[in-house]
């Protein structure tokens, strides 16, 4: 395989800005700590940047993580956000690279982690770059998500410019900042008190903002909670969720499942990734419980292919008990990708030439194999007893115990 496809990747690409993240996150936590400021760069940063830096990165650090989950679905959104958050990480690492004094604890070089999190935002870019055609998908919202962020968005404009309206009618409020804040606290059920409304007037808009906060903000959450739902779900019934699937690259497609497959999937466990297409939906739920990734759908159809990333596939594999859907399966696999080396296992001899002719590279027949095994052994031709053994994992110190 291509090297340079190994290590810089989708994984790589996801890998990466997970670590600038959480360097971002802890870096801003240590200088927004911080009682004193030194070091090389202590004397040319004011400390009031210093500081704003602190949060700015913790924020930065939380923003890159939600970039990662629609990096994780190969979104193009969060590709072009991750770019731009990606130099705003270094930059700020730059200006919290100084030594910090924390209480109880002393005083900490936070260039410790700020340049690592300067070097690693710099290794993320070429990944990114590299890597731009696999992060293609527009954001697919249903209408209940939008119809929830349009509400969520209508009530938060309606409070900000209703208490705002009405500043003059509430305690502490005298900003557009302030009447963000209360409609915030308020429609988060939050309701710290320190801003309330002092008129009657003032106190049936803040009820209003209640009922209108509270109910965008339960339907914002169950539009998020729904995926999360769907994701329990797909688990339940033994199948890979898009996020798990869209991260696979090099890795083996089985298509199918029959007495045949089981030594196939124990021969690939812990040695590639692969995924089990497989209609028998008891199948898919035992495999998906023994952690192995399987689509439960019929293994000779277009889309779960594509959904399992054939275009990315090293190889395929199809060796169940039916010869006639392993050919159908072998055919499909072999116009998606006519590329992808495909390995056809024949239960019956006559059907060898035919799964060739449906598109396979290499056609094995298990029974053809074990017969001239068995029979070279049997006339007493020397090595056949090792083979069998080495197929069958098979040593001498096990036998010595029998």
């Amino acid at each position: 395989m291509d090297r340079p496809r190994n290590w810089l990747g989708a994984r790589t690409t996801i890998i990466l800005p997970v670590l600038v993240a959480v360097l971002s996150f802890v870096t801003g936590v240590v200088n927004i700590s911080a009682v004193s400021i030194s070091g090389p760069l202590g004397d040319l940063i004011p400390r009031s940047i210093q500081r704003t830096a602190g949060f700015t990165g913790a924020l930065t650090g939380f923003t890159l993580l939600v970039s990662v989950v629609g990096l994780r679905r190969r979104l193009r959104i969060a590709w072009y956000a991750t770019i731009v958050l990606l130099p705003v990480a270094a930059i700020q690492g730059l200006v919290q690279s100084s030594e910090v004094s924390i209480p109880f604890v002393g005083t900490v070089p936070s260039s410790a982690l700020s340049i690592p999190l300067v070097v690693f935002s710099l290794l993320s870019l070429p990944a990114m770059l590299l890597n731009r055609r696999r992060f293609d998908r527009a954001v697919d919202l249903s209408t209940a998500q939008l119809a929830a962020g349009a509400a969520l968005l209508g009530s938060l404009m309606y409070g900000t410019a209703g208490s705002y309206a009405l500043r003059d009618e509430f305690t502490n409020l005298s900003t557009a900042t302030d009447a963000f804040y209360y409609t915030l606290v308020t429609a988060s059920t939050v309701g710290y008190g320190d801003v309330t409304p002092q008129s009657q007037q003032a106190k049936l808009f803040g009820m209003s903002v209640v009922v209108l906060g509270t109910a965008s903000f339960a339907i914002a959450l169950g539009s998020l909670l729904g995926p999360a739902i769907e994701k329990r779900l797909s688990e339940a019934l033994g199948n890979m969720t898009d996020a798990q699937l869209d991260l696979l690259e090099n890795h083996v497609l089985v298509l199918g499942h029959g007495d045949l497959t089981e030594p196939i999937i124990e021969e690939l466990t812990g040695a590639i990734d692969f995924v089990v297409i497989t209609p028998d939906t008891e199948t898919a739920t035992r495999l998906q419980q023994q952690d192995i990734a399987v689509l439960t759908a019929d293994p000779s159809d277009e889309e779960p292919m594509q959904r399992a990333g054939i275009e990315e596939a090293a190889a395929v594999v199809a060796a169940t008990n039916d010869d006639a859907q392993d050919a159908l399966a072998v055919l499909t696999a072999q116009t998606l990708n006519p590329e992808v080396n495909i390995v056809a296992g024949a239960t019956d001899r006559e059907n060898i030439e035919k799964l060739r002719r449906a598109g396979a590279d290499t056609v094995i027949s298990p029974a053809v194999l074990g017969g001239h095994l068995i029979v070279q052994s049997a006339l007493g031709r020397k090595g056949m007893e090792n083979i069998a053994d080495h197929l069958l994992d098979v040593n001498d110190e096990d036998d010595a115990d029998i």
